[in-house]
């Protein structure tokens, strides 16, 4: 069978994720751990590093020149360009973590149309472990050398569900704590895996639900179409079809529903 046209262009697009991926973690892995890493204050009271900002120069670099058509839209130096094809770029997720050499943090890259992520590269280079996924592709990581697919969990009662809430503060903030002890007394184990990797999980099976407040495009369009194309589903927390509700919830699909019944109880 023939492949689409629009399946080659992802293809071709996804071979460029994964080399702005090898170029990210060029900048970001010999800082890890750094004695001499800069960290500084956002206005939001956040932390950024000299590794975030020179591995988001590094793939914005490449992207000038292999789309210079394409926008680019970043955690640390905004939007340009257009909305139609448009790569969404976090440099480090989990900056806390890196500034703190705890090795639980890593580049996400996507490729929206739309606003729908097509593509997506997560890469942790301090674990030596990247996942990659397009539309129609599969979602994959590198296991021992060699490429697996992955998928989610088969899962399918919340008694024995596995969650990662992200953070008590998140749910507090957002006033849902309520919430987040529900889902704590109803579920087999609740733990707090924090940032992407808690996605990556989930996308392996190891995990059955994600749930996090406050998020931005950059800090979860990398895990759309890798949680999609491992068989799980993608939505804000109240079920809408969008990652730009400051909120999302993944799980391995089988429960997504029951957890939005759950969440959304007065």
């Amino acid at each position: 069978m023939t492949a689409s046209p629009h399946a080659d262009n992802l293809r071709s697009d996804l071979e460029l994720a994964l080399r702005l991926a090898d170029a990210a973690d060029g900048q970001s892995l010999p800082r890890f751990d750094a004695a001499d890493l800069e960290i500084s204050t956002k206005a939001d009271n956040s932390h950024v590093t000299d590794a975030d900002l020179a591995t988001e120069r590094a793939v914005r670099g490449i992207l000038a020149t292999e789309r210079p058509d394409d926008g680019i839209f970043g955690e640390e130096f905004g939007a340009q360009g257009s909305t139609h094809r448009q790569w969404i770029i976090d440099p480090i997720d989990g900056t806390a973590n890196f500034l703190r050499g705890v090795p639980l943090w890593g580049t996400m890259i996507a490729l929206a149309i739309d606003g729908v992520p097509q593509v997506g590269v997560v890469s942790m280079p301090a674990l030596g472990r990247r996942w990659w996924a397009a539309t129609g592709e599969g979602a994959w990581t590198d296991d021992d050398g060699g490429a697996r697919r992955l998928r989610t969990s088969s899962v399918s009662s919340l008694d024995d569900a596995s969650v990662s809430f992200q953070s008590i503060a998140q749910w507090s903030d957002a006033g849902r704590l309520d919430a987040l002890l529900r889902v704590a007394a109803r579920v087999w184990r609740d733990r707090a895996y924090g940032d992407v990797y808690a996605y990556m999980l989930l996308a392996e099976g190891r995990i059955d639900m994600v749930a996090e407040f406050d998020v931005k495009e950059y800090d979860i369009a990398a895990a759309v179409p890798i949680v999609r194309e491992a068989g799980g589903r993608m939505t804000a927390i109240d079920g809408a079809e969008t990652i730009a509700a400051r909120s999302t919830l993944a799980t391995n699909g089988t429960l997504h529903d029951d957890f939005l019944t759950l969440l959304l109880q007065d």
